[in-house]
């Protein structure tokens, strides 16, 4: 089963090209985006949501689905994970075929040495701003209450990782692992409640 995902962009507001493409490709069930990547991006998560074996999200460029390479890489783990596949109309990527696999394997390895030199930049920077006597950092932006549940539900369905999770909802990790800690504390607390039915 084919499963679209399409989104606006800063310069087309609207999503007729490629709900077209994906249409053509034989996809009947599209989850369309009517917001720009900056913020929060609810039809991606259901989208992802219903993945599973033998169904494949079709996109009909990256650049639709993906903010950065990361954002890309940790949304194809994320599909990887559900066991479907995935699939760019105007780019070969596909990765049901050899070239494709190939392709999003040359990507993972650029995101690693991506990864690799950001984080010697940053322990760079670190030890110079010590040494000038600056200490490192701020606060992340802390999470709503729904925020800190839908993290918690999203993690439970065994398909996003930590940094996926810091990455959609714009905060650190620590902050993700703490969300999901209060918010499986909290449901551990409902659970133990008593039923007001039995003493009445």
């Amino acid at each position: 089963m084919l499963v679209g995902y399409a989104r606006v962009s800063s310069s087309v507001q609207e999503t007729h090209l490629q709900m077209d493409a994906l249409r053509a490709a034989g996809v009947r069930r599209v989850f369309s985006e009517k917001t720009s990547s900056v913020g929060d991006r609810p039809q991606l998560r259901c989208a992802l949501q219903v993945l599973g074996p033998g169904k494949v999200l079709v996109v009909y460029k990256l650049d639709r689905v993906a903010r950065s390479l990361k954002d890309l890489l940790n949304i194809l783990e994320a599909i990887h994970n559900s066991g479907a596949g995935f699939r760019s109309l105007t780019e070969p990527i596909d990765t049901s075929s050899a070239v494709g696999l190939f392709i999003v394997q040359i990507l993972g390895a650029v995101g690693q040495f991506e990864r690799s030199l950001i984080r010697e930049r940053a322990i760079a920077g670190q030890v110079a701003a010590y040494s000038r006597g600056v200490r490192w950092g701020g606060q992340p932006r802390a999470l709503t209450s729904e925020d800190a549940l839908e993290v918690f539900k999203l993690r439970e369905t065994g398909l996003f990782t930590i940094p996926m999770l810091a990455d959609i909802f714009d905060c650190s990790e620590s902050t993700v692992w703490r969300s999901i800690w209060d918010a499986s504390q909290t449901e551990s607390r409902v659970k133990r409640l008593p039923v007001l039915g039995r003493y009445m």
